[in-house]
């Protein structure tokens, strides 16, 4: 771990079958800088070795901000920071290929990347506070094609582009109407819930809950798309990545003001 970073991500186990994964980057809004994905690339793989059959990932408690998604000052030096080999991305397949139960426990807003990290967890308990806004939009950064189907395969379509065209959020109620939620409960039971449902399913057979798991990320990544459109999606994805609306968009940001977009 960087030392010079606020980034933190710790341990802890309920029991020797439920690990408490924790992230922290408290001066940045809980942001997924590309330190703290490592540490939690590197968390996820030594809980799959220990076996660990059920992780719960999340920020502590009672925080506004969940995570502010991708840490905006390293978007300065890189173009693409959610293309496959980026760091979000491996945390990302790491979650949905983690050889047991990961759940996410949301409490707070999630933004941008910080939403694909809660979709790609197999459940998610969240309280009243916890919104989902995707955010790429306001800087000019097209999502990815896998990105888009994580969101495809959990909420109808023009819920996702409502979310993806205005970057607005989907509060608690409305997400878990959708599914996006498993269990939404108050604040001061959610920890309890979490708990409750890891020590469910930690009970239960923990090769034949991966088999599951595992087969439904199969079932769900069989979505053949012919070699034409993929080549057509890669090109308007750079012709994005490479504008100048992309460096208006981090430019405002940086400097707290509306962006102004000319489509070039």
């Amino acid at each position: 771990m960087n030392p010079t970073s606020s980034a933190t991500v710790t341990v802890h186990f309920a029991d020797e079958r439920i690990a408490r994964l924790v992230f922290s980057n408290p001066s940045h809004r809980n942001a997924l800088s590309a330190q703290l994905l490592a540490d939690l690339d590197e968390s996820l793989v030594a809980l799959a070795a220990q076996r660990v059959p059920v992780v719960i990932l999340g920020t502590q408690v009672g925080q506004p901000v969940w995570s502010a998604g991708h840490d905006i000052r390293e978007l300065q030096h890189d173009r693409d920071p959610i293309a496959y080999g980026k760091p979000l991305e491996q945390v990302l397949r790491r979650i949905r290929a983690y050889p047991g139960v990961v759940i996410a426990l949301i409490s707070g807003s999630a933004w941008g990347g910080a939403v694909d990290l809660a979709m790609s967890c197999d459940l998610v308990i969240a309280d009243h506070s916890a919104s989902f806004a995707m955010t790429p939009v306001n800087i000019g950064l097209p999502y990815t094609t896998s990105g888009l189907l994580r969101f495809f395969n959990n909420v109808p379509i023009h819920v996702l582009k409502e979310m993806f065209f205005t970057a607005q959020k989907l509060d608690a109620q409305r997400a878990e109407r959708f599914g996006v939620i498993n269990r939404l409960v108050d604040t001061d039971t959610l920890e309890d819930t979490a708990l409750e449902m890891a020590r469910g399913i930690a009970a239960k057979a923990p090769l034949a809950v991966a088999a599951v798991k595992e087969q439904l990320r199969i079932l769900e990544d069989m979505q053949p798309v012919p070699v034409q459109a993929m080549e057509q999606i890669a090109e308007l994805r750079r012709q994005a990545c490479q504008s100048s609306d992309f460096g208006e968009g981090l430019a405002a940001f940086a400097e707290r003001r509306v962006a102004v977009f000319e489509g070039r």
